[in-house]
């Protein structure tokens, strides 16, 4: 897989510090979902700085779509992002990425870490195979979690919400602790996928191996 050069059809908020990116689909480019792409802004001075984003469309639409988090206080790719229009151009690279679905389990993301399980739930949803896979998600407030509605479209009470930094009565309120993960999940010989922040990543891994889940049943990435 060469370089392709896609054009921005669409550019909006889904959180206030998360965008949605929806470009042209390159003839070629094909992945599976949970896949991720290096990604450079087609601007002087920014074709050099690459960097990885999750394809969370479906793999067979006609469009690509991106999730991404900003940092609005720093200067980067992702404050750059902010400044897109329609039609402004990235170049995109090889697919790439850790996580792909390998049966059902639970699903356990940090904040953008839920990117990756984006597409993959969404192609389970379509070819009516969500099965009894769940997702617990962690984030600071509300309205830092990216696309509450559509989990609970595709899950119902398998799509389970903990808040850091907000009390919420219809919220689980801390972290996703080795309580919090007995209290929810009752089978532990089934495949669990993680993707968040290095730290929480370790962190969890340590509860699932506490709890007795092989490490072969673990499949975790870093965002």
């Amino acid at each position: 897989m060469g370089n392709y050069k896609v054009k921005v059809e669409s550019i909006n908020n889904v959180t206030p510090d998360v965008l949605k990116i929806v470009t042209n689909k390159p003839v070629g480019f094909d992945f599976e979902p949970g896949k991720a792409t290096q990604v450079a802004i087609n601007k002087n001075g920014w074709l050099s700085e690459e960097r990885p984003f999750t394809m969370t469309n479906l793999p067979d639409n006609n469009s690509l779509e991106f999730i991404i988090k900003t940092y609005p206080k720093k200067d980067g790719v992702t404050n750059e992002l902010l400044e897109l229009k329609k039609d402004d151009e990235l170049v995109l690279h090889g697919v790439f990425g850790a996580i792909t679905y390998k049966g059902e389990g639970v699903f356990i993301a940090g904040g953008a870490g839920i990117t990756p399980f984006i597409s993959i739930l969404r192609d389970l949803k379509a070819k009516n195979e969500i099965g009894s896979n769940m997702l617990l998600f962690a984030n600071k407030t509300k309205a830092d979690i990216i696309l509450e509605k559509e989990f609970d479209r595709l899950l119902g009470d398998a799509f389970l919400n903990i808040l850091s930094d907000e009390q919420n009565n219809d919220y689980a309120f801390g972290r996703i602790t080795e309580k919090f993960i007995k209290e929810n999940v009752k089978n532990f010989n089934q495949q669990f996928y993680i993707c968040g922040p290095p730290p929480m990543i370790s962190e969890i891994e340590e509860i699932l191996n506490s709890l007795g889940v092989d490490k072969k049943l673990i499949t975790k990435e870093i965002y």
